[in-house]
């Protein structure tokens, strides 16, 4: 769609392009009608058409050198875990506003629910500013390392861009073109039908278990409008905190069978079973842990009223299950479990 509004076409340096955060934030700006470049290896996904890719490796030195004399209106960073990275680009490109795509990961505490971007207390920064995440050698960084190397280059970019700086901390992004989250699992399933193991409905203390989602898609728009506006600040992206039964009846009623009907497996049945929890192999994806809680239920009112806008789930399930399916969904999941673990999961519950 057109730039809509006040909103000017921007200038637009997308320093990524190719990944699921950053793909959607170029096509979303392509489709505004927006200028945009792209940063990227150009070994991973595919770029947006309409986007122009600019190649290179950020690991090595004068990588951004080609955009020395180029000003831009607007700079979105999707580094995941190398402040050198950040650093660079911070002193190679000029630009009127800059994002930084950080992550809810930042946060100390991940167990208490109704936390705000605001007043919640942060992890330390790394303090080497050369430190740099292998994922060769730890291909699942621990949140205290993903953490505090983001909050590190959070830092970086306030202190180099001060009131330019739009910083966002995502939780869990969902919709097309995920191929490692935990929410994919369940419109695949789903529209299976049949007998379906689903989390227990509730904690062990009796607690609604919590769910928290964001749309990559709402994700990406906000990011946008909040550049076209030259908008700063730190800010959580989420969906509401909702109960994580709801959100799969919600995902159920949109796609899925008419066969379909929900098992909750107790949680001592899952752990019994070998049942891991969140995500991964052999897994019940978006079955949260107690670690998890908090960081599933933030308070998230300050990005509603900063212009967040969050689409149905059921939309985002729909859209994931005709992504999927467009791709083939013959493939082990990476997340969640196979037919044959499912089954021997319900038989053991007398299914």
């Amino acid at each position: 769609m057109p730039v809509s509004g006040h909103r000017a076409p921007l200038r637009l340096l997308v320093l990524g392009g190719t990944g699921f955060i950053s793909g959607a934030v170029a096509a979303e700006a392509v489709a505004r009608g927006h200028d945009v470049t792209c940063v990227a290896r150009g070994t991973g996904g595919r770029l947006p058409e309409g986007a122009r890719l600019l190649r290179a490796d950020r690991d090595r030195p004068d990588a951004l050198a080609a955009l020395g004399g180029t000003r831009f209106d607007a700079v979105v960073e999707t580094a995941t875990l190398a402040l050198p990275r950040v650093r660079e680009a911070l002193r190679a490109v000029r630009a009127d506003h800059w994002t930084f795509l950080s992550s809810i990961s930042v946060y100390a505490d991940t167990y208490t629910p109704g936390q705000k971007a605001r007043t919640a207390r942060l992890r330390p920064a790394l303090p080497d500013d050369t430190t740099r995440y292998d994922p060769a050698r730890d291909p699942e960084p621990s949140q205290a390392v993903y953490g505090g190397v983001k909050l590190a280059c959070e830092q970086a970019v306030r202190e180099a861009t001060g009131d330019r700086a739009f910083v966002v901390r995502p939780g869990l992004v969902v919709g097309p073109g995920d191929d490692v989250g935990p929410f994919g699992y369940w419109p695949l399933r789903m529209a299976r039908g049949g007998t379906t193991a689903v989390p227990p409905g509730s904690a062990a203390d009796g607690a609604p278990l919590p769910a928290q989602v964001v749309d990559v898609r709402d994700l990406a728009a906000w990011i946008l409008d909040q550049a076209g506006d030259r908008a700063a600040g730190v800010y959580d992206a989420a969906g509401p905190p909702v109960p994580l039964r709801a959100l799969l009846r919600e995902i159920a009623d949109a796609v899925g069978h008419d066969s379909l009907h929900l098992v909750p497996v107790p949680e001592e049945a899952l752990l019994t079973a070998g049942i891991s929890p969140w995500t991964g192999p052999a897994s019940l994806p978006l079955w949260p842990p107690r670690a998890l809680h908090g960081a599933l239920s933030r308070d998230v009112a300050a990005s509603f009223e900063a212009g967040l806008r969050i689409r149905p789930v059921g939309e985002t399930a729909a859209a994931v299950l005709r992504d999927r399916l467009g791709r083939g969904a013959g493939r082990r999941p990476v997340a969640g479990l196979t037919p044959v673990e499912e089954a021997a999961l319900l038989r053991s519950l007398g299914h």
